[in-house]
């Protein structure tokens, strides 16, 4: 099946997470990606590595759907198959420092000159203007810097997330921005500048908290995963594992009450009248939903509360969720087979579901280069050529 971007050609100079999810949203949907890596592989391929050729399991998820090159932009040849591949290319994705592009011959004055209507998506800690501009950074930093951190944990001891949202929330924004992009071409045939940040990113995410900040300044502490600003919100122990409960809105309290005794006690309390006020007193309905929980196993306090609609779920380990029924059933996970790995790898398939165009995996994680000689190929190289430029150190 071909996807809906098919025909849209897109290279990826991705490193790490952001630019390189991004590259594989497109591929999901259709589009042709080709990686773009250093001679030898860059440095993300190699994170936490699986394969006994390095690569890492981050790598295998968000670089399926490409092609991948190995090219060196820096040296005569590496520059002239650059500007052949760019002359036939929609898209240049390139989490790289700023002053690296103009080296690298990506950055958007070079790109437009051999293609006025390219679109060139750039992703980076803290964008191309303000103070912070020239600083690197990775995802944790804008946890850090946004006000997420200081809210998560204990007022003891902060902690940042395990799963890096702030990438993969910048990456689904330049998808985003590309898409308007491809549409704005589509109307007036002008290139652009997308530009994704992890501050932005990073910002755009606890700016509900911030703005309660600017406007009543409650200077919030964080309470673990005690709610402030609802209630009973908490993680409660069960006799066989823990629970994550969380009820919201004056409709969801009443449903609470009634699995509680004395419902009317609950309800008629003015400690409890909203939810700002059951947060405000989130340690009382934590003790008897604590006590409550404490009676019962992780499916009894799920049936309950799935009975009165309550939303709630258990505190799953990796291998539990590999388990799952529901993520097996919704076939969320592809097992794909990799070079050198031992076992199939299970990979997320598209974060979103469309009726009439899905994305889909059509195919693993690319190689260092292993697609090199045939993009070449296409460009006009013969075999005498292409080795001429692999002796020169171009690919």
């Amino acid at each position: 099946m071909q996807g809906v971007l098919n025909g849209i050609r897109v290279l990826d100079f991705g490193r790490f997470i952001a630019g390189p999810y991004c590259g594989m949203l497109l591929a999901d949907f259709g589009a042709e990606v080709i990686r773009v890596d250093k001679i030898g592989g860059s440095e993300d391929r190699f994170i936490l590595p699986l394969a006994e050729t390095g690569e890492g399991g981050m790598f295998m998820q968000i670089n399926r759907n490409k092609r991948d090159i190995t090219l060196n932009p820096s040296v005569p040849e590496g520059r002239e198959i650059l500007e052949k591949l760019v002359a036939g290319t929609d898209v240049v994705i390139a989490n790289l420092p700023w002053e690296v592009l103009p080296a690298l011959g990506i950055d958007y004055d070079s790109l437009k000159a051999i293609k006025p209507d390219i679109i060139l998506a750039t992703m980076s800690t803290f964008g191309r203007e303000g103070p912070y501009k020239d600083r690197v950074g990775f995802d944790g930093i804008a946890q850090a810097m946004s006000g997420n951190m200081h809210m998560t944990g204990t007022e003891d001891e902060k902690y940042k997330s395990m799963a890096p949202y702030c990438d993969f929330g910048t990456a689904l924004s330049a998808a985003f921005g590309i898409m308007v992009a491809l549409r704005h071409r589509d109307q007036t045939g002008e290139g652009q500048v997308v530009e994704g940040t992890l501050m932005r990113t990073a910002v755009t995410m606890t700016n509900s908290y911030l703005i309660e900040q600017a406007i009543t300044a409650p200077n919030r502490e964080p309470t673990g995963n005690l709610g402030q600003t609802a209630g009973p919100a908490d993680l409660y122990k069960a006799k066989d594992g823990q629970v994550l409960v969380q009820v919201v809105s004056n409709n969801l309290f009443r449903r609470w009450a009634r699995l509680m005794d004395d419902p009317d006690k609950w309800i008629n309390d003015p400690r409890f009248k909203d939810d700002i006020s059951r947060g405000d007193n989130g340690h009382i309905l934590s003790e008897a939903m604590s006590a409550w929980c404490a009676e019962r196993t992780v499916e009894e306090c799920l049936e309950a509360l799935e009975s009165v609609r309550i939303p709630a779920g258990p505190v799953l380990s990796g291998q539990q969720v590999l388990d799952n029924e529901h993520v097996n059933e919704t076939d969320m996970l592809k097992y794909m087979s990799f070079p050198t790995l031992p076992k199939d790898a299970p990979i997320m398939g598209p974060p979103v579901e469309l009726t009439a165009s899905p994305g889909e995996i059509r195919h693993r994680a690319p190689t260092v280069g292993e697609h090199t000689e045939d993009v070449l190929a296409e460009l006009g190289y013969d075999a005498q050529a292409i080795a001429a430029m692999q002796e020169k150190g171009a690919v």
